[in-house]
């Protein structure tokens, strides 16, 4: 029933975790609440759906699977309109104030009372489609400049997205880790602010706000589900989504949240890499990964504070599961709902109907009869072309 899913070609691992606070001193609770207030008054804000997928839950032995679709969120396509946009905000907040010398709220500048001031002011950031299309969105309602930085390998529809947002896009010939500094190292030259989903030292304060943002989709689930799930799996890429899950659901749930599990592309394993090394483990990047989102090398710091003390397991699935799992969220069985679901969406769920394939990773898991899992889905078709034609293989 689900062959495409070998689970022998997944990679599982449970490490050894940290102790500490991490969840609640990296991202306060203040820091989510601020957040959810700032996010839920903005134009076109609307919860994502939450769908039961029970005929698929009963397929494979589990009480009920919960989804949560990300893919139309503020009509760009992805969890990343959480978290870029009002990381720009905080970031043109904290200048404005520093320039002005005077308290400015997040309202006044969301409402253009300061927009003159910010077009002065240049944002910058790399990205693989998503956050810089969310980061470019942001500045041009707030009225900021908008620089972002792509690599060789970002499709031209995705480049498109983000320019449509009147962001000046610069694609340069390397990956997405090599995007990064390069940003950076502009950035540094002409006085611009980053405005990143990635921390290193010294930068810790937009990420931060990134993850602050991206505590919505806890809250949302929340609000409908309030029982907490019993698994989460969620993606890797630099860690920033999946430590603003563990902690914002650790900060509701305490004892009762929900096993974190990472999932990553085995061809982009920073965090598994980490995990298993116990520390801050970069890998480089041979071949770029379908999952464009999750193709990253070097985890971030900040993130990795949360996951060394709240993730429980890190999966790494191959390139084969992904589109598999695009077509089954299109056309389920049963009555569960179709879900435009993109290539990093299907990380999760593919990973998921992977370990329930092996009795050893199901116990590993402790995934049961009475067990209900959360997926994210964190995109839809963020390039239309690329998902019709994965769905059509």
């Amino acid at each position: 029933m689900f062959s495409a899913y070998d689970p022998e070609k997944v990679r599982c691992l449970s490490p050894e975790r940290a102790s500490g606070e991490a969840a609640a001193t990296v991202l306060s609770p203040e820091g989510f609440s601020n957040a959810v207030s700032e996010i839920t008054a903005w134009d076109g804000y609307a919860p994502t759906p939450l769908y039961s997928l029970k005929d698929l839950a009963h397929r494979l032995g589990l009480k009920d699977i919960l989804y949560k679709d990300e893919g139309p969120r503020f009509g760009l396509g992805s969890f990343k309109a959480l978290g870029g946009a009002y990381a720009a905000g905080r970031v043109l907040q904290r200048e404005l104030e520093a320039r002005s010398g005077r308290p400015v709220s997040l309202t006044d500048i969301r409402t253009g009372k300061y927009r003159d001031e910010a077009g002065k002011i240049t944002l910058v950031s790399a990205t693989d489609g998503n956050h810089g299309r969310s980061l470019a969105w942001g500045a041009q309602r707030y009225g900021a400049a908008c620089k972002i930085y792509i690599h060789r390998d970002v499709s031209v529809h995705r480049e498109a997205a983000i320019a449509s947002f009147g962001a000046d896009v610069i694609r340069i010939d390397g990956d997405y880790d090599e995007s990064v500094h390069q940003a950076r190292e502009d950035a540094e030259r002409n006085g611009w602010y980053v405005v990143s989903d990635t921390s290193w030292e010294g930068y810790t304060e937009p990420p931060r706000d990134v993850m602050a943002g991206y505590g919505v989709i806890a809250h949302e689930v929340a609000a409908v589900h309030p029982d907490a799930p019993t698994h989460v799996f969620v993606q890797g890429g630099v860690g920033g989504l999946a430590a603003a899950v563990a902690a914002s659901m650790k900060q509701r749930w305490g004892a009762d949240s929900p096993r974190v599990v990472v999932v990553e592309p085995e061809l982009a394993d920073c965090l598994f890499n980490s995990a298993l090394n116990g520390r801050l483990s970069p890998v480089k990047i041979v071949e770029e990964t379908m999952m464009a989102g999750l193709s990253c090398g070097e985890p971030s710091p900040l993130a990795w504070r949360i996951l060394s003390e709240e993730a429980s397991h890190y999966l790494t699935i191959p390139e084969s599961f992904v589109a598999p799992a695009m077509r089954l969220a299109a056309r389920p069985g049963g009555g569960d709902p179709a879900i435009v679901a993109g290539e990093c969406s299907a990380a999760g769920l593919s990973a998921m109907i992977a370990v329930m394939q092996s009795d050893e990773m199901r116990a590993e898991l402790a995934l049961t009869s009475a067990s209900v899992p959360l997926l994210i889905g964190t995109e839809g078709a963020s390039d239309p072309e690329i998902y019709q034609r994965l769905i059509e293989g």
